[in-house]
């Protein structure tokens, strides 16, 4: 009986470690995914004189392509959803928000127009 007892403690113990790891997997590439949508927005807008890309085929079709994949379009990537409800000639405002907050994710992530990075629980939004 005993024997039963730890080992489901230690089971408990090991899931919640799996599962907070995965968080922190998730929200790393969350982060790195939004900075590396930036960056593809910024050197599209220095290479057409600051005009900025007003979608996602302009960053992915070009020649070479600043972008590898359109976030939005294959959402959810890595337990986020990808959003940017503002791309347009003057600039851009982009979301990464999880899927299912405090399992998927805990924060929310914002990039905007000159690289603005922002941060912010889930249980906000």
């Amino acid at each position: 009986m005993i024997v039963i007892a730890l080992a489901a403690l230690a089971l408990r113990i090991s899931i919640h470690e799996i599962v907070r790891l995965s968080i922190q997997q998730n929200q790393s590439a969350a982060q790195n995914t939004l900075k590396l949508i930036s960056i593809a927005m910024e050197n599209y807008s220095k290479n057409n004189k600051g005009v900025y890309a007003e979608n996602f085929l302009q960053l992915t079709q070009a020649t070479p392509a600043y972008l590898g994949r359109n976030y939005v379009k294959d959402s959810p990537v890595r337990g986020y959803d990808y959003d940017c409800p503002r791309m347009d000639a003057a600039g851009y405002s982009c979301i990464a928000s999880p899927d299912h907050c405090r399992l998927s994710g805990e924060a929310v992530y914002s990039v905007s127009t000159g690289g603005l990075f922002i941060s912010e629980s889930c249980d906000k939004k």
